[in-house]
């Protein structure tokens, strides 16, 4: 299965490595590759918690919109399986505008699951008249069915062998409107696309809350102002008490009424690292009548859904929810109406050990030699550093994700390269008090004689940088603008120094590189003084040469003319003015 067709998918181009995904997972069905984090499908239980939590959006639930208007255009009847949560979602819109709206979408009715929750609750409740002990853990939400198939495979058998509410749903409405008809499920969940996956035949395919409100937008559709008819009717029937289902204890509340509920022990459990714990340790033995357990992966419940885009509190939305159920005269006399048996089988994940040497080889690539080591901060998103070790010996991890090796890192590499710099290097914060130094600029602004009773040269951390340097104005004026400043030949005491001081927290830690250029500087003035002195020798001497070429350029030009003028009176003069004659003449 590509990582598209998957429930859950990441946008790797949108991964900013940050991990978050990680430390939320209540599975740890993340891989790390190339610092982007990838979701493992055979690990994941399409619990939605990356998709929540992530803050650059690379976590998206698979889109089925486009089949899902494909399979409108195809001419079959459609239906809706409208989760009772939506009364959340869409708050104060009347169920006959929703029906409606949905209808001029294309699809043939609208029914609601909750329906097929009281189906279920009817189910449980004989289950439980017949049973004298044993624990009993709910299907309704499949991301919890997947967490015990996957990661509690000795508990399968503890699961109530029915179907959920939804898919119950899907067998009555076939049952009732023909078994050829086509059902998509609206509501909060992302694990609901299991379900579809799992059983075509039953559920076409799930669209989110968010998918439907697209829908409507794109089709120019307001709920609110949709005119509606006697024909905007949930089908079949109009659910009562089982519309208390998205809530946390909504699933109990509809068994107590039954006579054979007070056989049991009833009990919730919500949010995924809840029932772990939970479930950890349960010893059903320990108890003298059946215990049923209803199990949700979403803390609060279904209207907590990671594809709830209403964010109101969770008591508010409870509220709303109880408000809307009716608790009426059948609740509790239920009698099973619909086959809805299913049996569920243990999903197989490959657990790999790994010796103790290994795992201390993965410790040593994260800078953890020792048990003092082991800080088990949680930063890389496991609750300890071995189990971090293990994961990377999966492939599921990197080194990088260890904050405090990377951490350390940093700090040392910092460190090595200001101590090697032969300049002297200090870093102060906003008080110009000292952070960070290296071994030159104590060596060159520590005086023993005015320091020794104060500081020591060694630890000169939290010292005030106002007592070793009178140039610390530089420093100041970089922290308030922000900016970095450059100076060059300050003088301090007898010596110059070239100054760069530069912003690394802006306006908070300031840092300085101070070159000693005294030598330098005196180097140039020397060598400036030898150049004169030479240049002044070179000019004696040439002024010399000067004077004496210019006797010799006087008595040679005299010499020069004399001879072109006798020259320019005789023959040259002659050859000048004579007229040639011709051929005839001469001969």
């Amino acid at each position: 299965m590509s990582d598209r067709e998957y429930p859950l998918y990441t946008i790797k181009n949108n991964c900013m490595d940050c991990y978050k995904c990680v430390r939320h997972c209540p599975v740890k069905a993340i891989r790390i590759i190339d610092n982007s984090a990838q979701i493992v499908s055979d690990l994941c239980i399409a619990c939605g918690t990356c998709f929540k939590v992530c803050p650059a959006k690379a976590k998206q639930p698979r889109n089925d919109l486009v089949r899902a208007k494909h399979l409108i255009e195809s001419g079959k009847d459609v239906y809706v399986s409208l989760a009772p949560s939506w009364i959340s979602e869409f708050e104060g819109l009347p169920a006959e505008n929703m029906i409606a709206s949905l209808r001029r979408l294309g699809f043939r009715g609208v029914g609601e699951t909750a329906v097929g929750a009281e189906e279920v609750s009817a189910n449980i409740a004989q289950l439980l008249g017949q049973k004298e002990s044993g624990m009993f853990i709910s299907t309704a939400c499949p991301a919890v069915v997947e967490y015990v198939r996957k990661y509690l495979p000795e508990m399968v058998d503890n699961l109530t062998p029915f179907s959920s509410p939804l898919l119950s749903h899907c067998r009555m409405l076939k049952d009732k409107l023909g078994s050829d008809i086509e059902i998509v499920f609206v509501g909060p969940c992302i694990a609901k696309k299991l379900e579809a996956d799992a059983h075509p035949e039953l559920l076409s395919l799930s669209l989110s809350f968010a998918d439907i409100r697209q829908w409507f937008k794109e089709a120019g559709i307001i709920p609110e102002d949709i005119h509606t008819s006697v024909y905007d009717k949930f089908v079949m029937t109009k659910a009562q008490e089982g519309t208390a289902y998205p809530i946390e204890g909504g699933m109990v509340e509809t068994i107590k009424p039954y006579p054979s509920a007070d056989k049991a022990y009833m009990m919730q459990i919500a949010g995924i690292s809840n029932i772990k714990r939970e479930l950890q340790n349960f010893k059903p033995e320990n108890f003298d009548k059946p215990v049923f357990i209803e199990c949700l992966a979403c803390a609060g419940g279904c209207v907590a859904g990671p594809c709830m885009s209403n964010k109101k509190a969770g008591f508010d939305k409870r509220i709303e929810i109880l408000n809307s159920c009716n608790f009426s005269d059948l609740a509790g006399k239920r009698l099973p109406q619909a086959q809805i048996g299913l049996q569920y089988e243990p999903k197989n994940i490959e657990k790999k050990e790994f010796s103790e040497v290994e795992i201390k080889k993965a410790l040593a690539l994260i800078g953890k030699y020792s048990v003092e080591d082991e800080l088990n901060c949680g930063g890389c998103g496991y609750d300890t550093c071995r189990n971090f070790a293990k994961a990377m010996l999966m492939g599921k991890a990197e080194p990088e994700m260890c904050v405090s090796n990377m951490k350390k890192q940093a700090q040392s590499k910092a460190n090595a390269l200001i101590r090697c710099i032969p300049s002297p290097i200090v870093i102060a914060d906003s008080h110009l008090n000292i952070i960070e130094y290296n071994d030159k600029f104590a060596e060159t602004f520590w005086n023993e004689e005015e320091h020794a009773d104060i500081y020591n040269r060694d630890n000169l951390y939290g010292a005030n940088l106002r007592d070793f340097i009178d140039f610390t104005n530089l420093f100041s004026a970089s922290l308030d603008l922000g900016q970095d400043i450059r100076r060059e030949h300050v003088r301090f005491g007898e010596r110059l120094f070239d100054v760069v001081v530069f912003n690394i927290d802006k306006k908070q830690i300031v840092g300085g590189i101070i070159q000693d250029v005294t030598k330098m500087e005196m180097k140039k003035e020397r060598i400036a003084a030898r150049a004169k002195e030479v240049i002044h020798k070179n000019l004696a001497t040439v002024q010399q040469i000067a004077c004496t070429l210019g006797e010799h350029m006087a008595e040679t030009e005299i010499l020069l003319r004399s001879i072109a003028e006798d020259y320019a009176g005789g023959e040259m003069e002659s050859s000048v003015e004579k007229p040639i004659k011709s051929y005839e003449e001469d001969k």
